[in-house]
């Protein structure tokens, strides 16, 4: 990992300041939006807004470097980032901060394209599943480092804008200035949905429930602490607990998984955030019981997006799982879009605890439909092994990490009904 870690330092330096600006504008909007009296609907537009750029971006961002190659992509994206992160206290309209949010969301999807591919380049064979097992660590070491710049600063100000933008401006440089060759880009083949729901139902629907919670915690967090009260200082650690829980609980999460039906793993994840989300939406708790609140809800969405790719792969071989990983991670987008935007509708009808009464309603449609499929199908009798993957990364990233994975079991032939 050392090894690695010597290696990749520049390109993990630019990642880890890209998702510093990315997690503290994403948490500011939030905040400031509720400030300047955007409404709850209005709110949840502006957010959902981000994820169906990135949406958009993952699937066009492939492309584009085709044509024009990685450097050029990259540069081109990043000042059109940087140049939007300035525009928002200047244009503090909710219909102009949504148009801006498809643009962030489309840019920053096109360059964590860009960083993994050249990151999956510059590994060998034994040390790219390491390289980008790290690289999503640094991701989320990112988000929980903008939280704590978010608490010292004051989201009514000017620079909290601007640090973001400064800060994605620097993380360019050890990544245009590197001296090994940009990568090629080859494109994937594809699997459709048809075909992909008929290899694995709950890896599909498993996805969309999974975009939606991970849309709904993390783009509506700060609007929640915000109509909750909160000090900024508080949404920060309540945001930061999202993902120290989700970093917390993925390795052992991914140890059960290995050894045991990956649907039982899903199943009792889910009654557990069901419980919790329940507690949360019926009572009222003091802020050191949502910190725990937070800790398990990013603790489970964060290794159950791993758990769908890793069950569904095991229904696959390997030249399939390229083609696979694309359609998952499209449903996992097209569900975050909605998230955010029906967590703001039920927060105008039943007040803040709209925030968990959704996540609470999509966890338990996961308990129901995992428990039925459980009875339609057998677990697959071999299976490869679990990796953590974001729910940020590119089909690139997912496969060349879930590759890495040691098999525990020849790969099984998919399922002829």
């Amino acid at each position: 990992m050392l090894r690695v870690l010597f290696h990749s330092w520049p390109l993990l330096t630019g990642v880890m300041l890209l998702m510093v600006g990315n997690g503290v504008q994403g948490s500011l909007l939030g905040i400031r939006g509720t400030l300047e009296a955007f409404d709850t609907l209005e709110l949840s537009v502006v957010m959902s807004a981000y994820f169906l750029g990135f949406l958009v971006g993952s699937r066009l961002a492939p492309g584009m470097i085709r044509r024009v190659g990685h450097v050029r992509v990259f540069a081109a994206l990043g000042s059109l980032i940087s140049a939007v992160l300035v525009l928002y206290p200047m244009l503090v309209e909710w219909q102009i901060w949504a148009l801006m949010r498809v643009i962030i969301g489309f840019g920053f999807a096109g360059i964590y394209i860009t960083a993994e591919s050249w990151l999956n380049n510059t590994a060998t064979n034994e040390t790219r599943g390491q390289a980008l097992s790290l690289y999503m660590i640094v991701q989320m070491l990112g988000i929980v480092a903008s939280q704590a710049l978010l608490a010292a600063g004051d989201p009514f100000g000017y620079d909290m804008f601007l640090i973001p933008s400064v800060l994605v401006s620097l993380a360019f440089l050890p990544l245009l200035l590197a001296d090994t060759p940009a990568p090629t880009f080859d494109s994937t083949a594809r699997l459709g949905f048809r075909e992909l729901f008929h290899i694995s139902p709950l890896g599909c629907v498993g996805m969309l429930i999974s975009g939606g919670v991970f849309s709904a915690m993390f783009g509506m967090a700060s609007v929640w602490g915000t109509l909750s009260l909160l000090s900024v200082k508080q949404i920060a650690l309540f945001t930061s607990a999202l993902y120290v829980g989700g970093l917390a609980l993925q390795y052992p999460v991914g140890y059960l998984s290995d050894r045991m039906d990956r649907r039982k793993i899903m199943l009792w994840l889910s009654v557990i955030a069901a419980l919790v989300l329940a507690v949360a939406t019926i009572f009222a708790l003091p802020f050191w019981a949502h910190l725990i609140v937070a800790a398990l809800l990013g603790g489970i969405t964060y290794p159950m997006y791993s758990l769908l790719i890793a069950y569904t792969n095991d229904f696959l071989s390997k030249d399939q799982m390229a083609a696979a990983s694309a359609g998952l991670i499209f449903l996992n987008g097209f569900g975050a879009i909605f998230g955010p935007l029906v967590t703001g509708w039920l927060m105008g009808v039943v007040g803040t605890r709209g925030f968990f009464l959704f996540m609470f309603l999509l966890y338990t449609a996961m308990v129901g439909y995992t428990l039925w499929r459980m009875s339609r199908r057998a677990a697959p009798a071999h299976t490869g092994g679990f990796r953590g993957v974001a729910p940020t990364a590119s089909t690139l990233a997912t496969v060349a990490v879930l590759e890495s994975a040691p098999d525990l079991g020849p790969s099984p032939e998919p399922p002829k009904g």
